[in-house]
């Protein structure tokens, strides 16, 4: 079976009895042992876990798409009786005797456990600069060892791009989906805040965090979210609304920010994102320009995450632990966020409820086509203050007011993949589905594979 195959192909072939749930298992266990390990992506095996679901899975009518295929998680979700290390040296010992709500979800669903995928330590809360703020040290792009899989869901995007996993959970406060997306050339699927539980996931920022799918397309996305959305009595922060991906009304309005790819020397990216336009204008998509009101959407997040993320692990800052964080700026930066004053934690929720002013922007258009980055992945070999130079990035009002957003690949820049972004309105996961998939069936960008991959 061909490792990257899609969600249905799999399904196709699982439900022909070409191929046997135990046989994709081993092939993907396979590939983490050798390719996913080499990339410092793998932060536990479950492999007789797995094993035992696959063959239940072959022995049992299939009972959703996700039927008998392996999936990896990223290592802040828990998973019973399995370590759930956070990233972090200083959790190294942790283990939970209850899993996730996605997990579970996942598992109820009939797919199959493979692997804990190695993240940024604590999800990068206390500011890293380094790539190597890690338990396993640097996660490695898919595409060239040298440079960064991307935080901080770096495992979950690398291992995804290689063909290690059918697909993989990755979570997102502000930027850690659509990050490793698009520097491994995957596609990630970013909910409306809310969208998903986060029951048994690890909290860095309780406002702001969201779990979504890395993916190898939107199709395939849409699959995993579809599976994994929903109220959930365990999160009373979950929606009560159901998710619906189907095409509602005619093709949704593309708004474009201004973008300075001049002063970014983004010269890939610009090629890469007129064309990317011209292919959407050929499939009936009509543009706009648009602009958010110029508000420090950044600097509010930021206060926010300091502020609740100081919070959320406050008994381990305070711990001797602590200090066996690989980077010495998380140290620094959570130790910090331990002074956060609650008149700037309220100026930043306050600064939220202005931000709202933001959805004006909907009555122009319908969704925002934008680069996730203008530039491809960074080096590992250098702090990001040298490196996060041009990168730009989004830095509006989607995270702080939770709207969802999808990242798919573009193109490329000195052979590694650069990506644009859908983002839309919250709740309308769909508007993002939609376009993305629309421009996947038109194009083959995600279909290429990284040369690390064989």
């Amino acid at each position: 079976m061909n490792p990257f195959a899609s969600l249905r192909d799999m399904r196709k072939a699982l439900d022909r009895k070409e191929v046997s749930s135990v046989e994709l298992t081993r092939m993907y266990l396979d590939r983490l042992k050798t390719i996913g390990t080499a990339h410092n992506a793998v932060a536990e095996l479950t492999e007789s876990l797995a094993l035992k679901q696959a063959a239940e899975a072959d022995r049992t009518t299939a009972r959703s798409p996700l039927h008998g295929i392996p999936f990896g998680v990223k290592d802040l979700l828990a998973t019973k009786g399995i370590p759930t290390r956070w990233g972090s040296p200083g959790h190294a010992d942790q283990v939970f005797d209850y899993d996730s709500t996605v997990v579970r979800r996942l598992e109820d669903a009939g797919a199959v456990l493979l692997a804990k995928l190695e993240m940024i330590e604590l999800a990068g809360g206390g500011n890293y600069n380094v790539a190597n703020a890690s338990r396993m040290g640097p996660c490695l792009s898919a595409w060239d060892k040298r440079l960064w899989a991307g935080g901080s869901s770096s495992g979950s995007g690398a291992t995804t791009a290689l063909g290690c996993v059918g697909f993989s959970i990755g979570s997102e406060t502000s930027g850690s989906i659509t990050c490793p997306s698009a520097f491994n050339g995957a596609t990630g699927f970013r909910p409306t805040y809310g969208r998903v539980s986060r029951f048994g996931a690890m909290a860095l920022c309780w406002t702001l965090d969201k779990l979504g799918p890395i993916c190898r397309s939107a199709e395939d996305c849409g699959t995993v979210l579809e599976t994994i959305a929903g109220p959930d009595p365990l999160d009373p922060s979950t929606l009560g609304e159901r998710l619906s991906l189907r095409s509602r009304g005619p093709k949704p309005r593309i708004g474009l920010l201004k973008e300075n790819f001049k002063d970014a020397k983004a010269t890939a990216m610009e090629a890469a994102y007129h064309a990317t336009l011209d292919a959407l204008r050929k499939l009936g998509y009509e543009t706009s320009e648009v602009a958010y009101p110029p508000l420090p959407y950044g600097t509010a997040i930021n206060i926010i995450v300091d502020a609740e993320g100081a919070s959320a692990h406050e008994n381990f800052i305070r711990s001797d632990r602590f200090a066996k964080l690989q980077d010495v700026n998380q140290i620094a930066g959570f130790a910090a966020a331990m002074q956060t004053r609650a008149v700037d934690y309220l100026w930043a929720m306050r600064l939220r409820t202005e931000a709202l002013k933001a959805n004006a922007v909907w009555d122009k258009c319908d969704c925002i086509l934008t680069p996730t980055f203008y530039h491809r992945a960074i080096p590992i070999d250098q702090p990001f203050d040298k490196t996060w130079v041009g990168m730009g990035g989004d830095d509006g009002p989607s995270n702080l007011l939770g709207w969802p957003a999808l990242a798919f690949p573009v193109g490329f820049e000195d052979g590694a993949p650069i990506s644009c972004q859908v983002i839309a309105p919250a709740l309308r996961e769909d508007v993002c589905y939609r376009v993305a998939r629309d421009f996947q069936r038109a194009t083959d960008w995600h279909t290429c594979r990284p040369p690390n991959a064989s």
